[in-house]
């Protein structure tokens, strides 16, 4: 049966497209035939992440007003086999998405065999952002380790228990969690970030994953090439980690933990 999943926030900036990109990709490289679609409409960042803008001629807005068909408007990821990625429009208003069309698309998605459906949501909670969670099964709620990014989290939280189709229908609520992105576990030593046992106190729901801060989740954004096929760096790793838990698999929370440097290393030029 196929499942959606919205990946939101309260907050811009957080990583909520960097972080839809891998892990799509991440469900695709274990063989799930998986969609990610932008509901950023108007602005329109997945189809850059992706690498693929330069092939995009059809777009969600053009398949919900019947101008072209899924078939037409779904481009095929070049790192993963099983990846099909629905840009949005940058020339429209995020009015275009109506819940009918969303809905139709997301059961033709469900008709052509896709196990995943993934929503890159807009930041907030303006139409676009209520779009990409109301057909939600599942939700990722991205958060920064800061104040003001996770309490627009928890109004996000709140919206999905309100707003959803499963809660409007009074189904079993979106399944919900929790995705810390740009940890640095050296601030949080020095008192300068809250930890993730912090941010997951004050938000009470189950912890993903973590992404330790990093320079090559930027370049590989800025490369078009998702973090995830990045290897042998920590944040690809964390990736790889929270897709093996949604997944049902244990795997240990790394890229938490802090050691100071030794005497040496302090003398010697070390962090």
């Amino acid at each position: 049966m196929t499942r959606v999943i919205v990946v939101t926030s309260g907050k811009g900036g957080v990583g909520k497209t960097t972080s839809s990109a891998s892990f799509a990709s991440g469900l695709a490289l274990r063989g799930f035939k998986t969609a990610v679609i932008d509901f950023d409409v108007g602005l329109r960042n997945l189809d850059l992440i992706m690498g693929c803008e330069r092939r995009v001629v059809y777009d969600f807005v053009n398949v919900i007003s019947g101008d072209a068909n899924l078939h037409q408007a779904l481009i095929k990821d070049k790192h993963c086999e099983n990846l099909f990625v629905l840009p949005a429009s940058q020339t429209r208003d995020k009015d275009a998405l109506t819940e009918e069309g969303v809905e139709k698309v997301i059961k033709d998605l469900e008709h052509m065999g896709f196990d995943y459906i993934v929503c890159d949501s807009p930041a907030g909670i303006e139409h676009g952002a209520i779009m990409a969670l109301t057909f939600a099964d599942e939700a990722i709620v991205v958060t920064n380790p800061e104040v003001s990014s996770i309490r627009d989290s928890d109004r996000i939280l709140g919206i999905l228990q309100s707003k959803s189709r499963r809660a409007r229908d009074g189904q079993e609520p979106v399944k919900e969690h929790l995705l810390i992105t740009r940890y640095s576990p050296k601030r949080v030593e020095e008192g300068e970030m809250l930890s993730y046992k912090d941010v997951q106190e004050l938000l009470r729901i189950p912890l993903i994953g973590v992404i330790p801060e990093a320079e090559c989740v930027l370049q590989a954004s800025n490369s078009g090439t998702p973090v995830i096929h990045a290897k042998e760096e920590d944040a690809a790793a964390a990736y790889q980690d929270i897709v093996a838990r949604f997944l049902g698999e244990e795997r240990e929370l790394r890229f938490v933990s802090y050691e100071k440097p030794g005497l040496l290393k302090r003398l010697f030029g070390g962090a």
